[in-house]
């Protein structure tokens, strides 16, 4: 009875775990993303442009999205296969 149980889950171990990873990713993006702006509203501070926000940031979270599709629809292999 319980190998049938395990049957009809959709998800594994290993998906939960690359759903994880995903999430990961894309909290240190937005992470990475955040801050440079400056306390006094009267002062414009250059740190918003930095490649890290503009560039580095963005393309982690598009990753760790990417990834997170991809732990979703992936089968987990069946135990008898290889």
């Amino acid at each position: 009875m319980a190998e049938q149980s395990d049957k009809d889950m959709p998800f594994t171990a290993t998906n939960y775990r690359m759903l994880l990873v995903g999430l990961a990713v894309v909290v240190l993006g937005y992470l990475l993303m955040s801050g440079g702006g400056s306390g006094d509203p009267e002062v414009f501070s250059e740190d918003v442009f930095s490649p890290r926000r503009i560039t580095l940031a963005p393309i982690l979270v598009l990753a760790g999205y990417l990834f997170i599709v991809y732990a979703i629809l992936v089968k987990p292999k069946a135990n008898g296969q290889a």
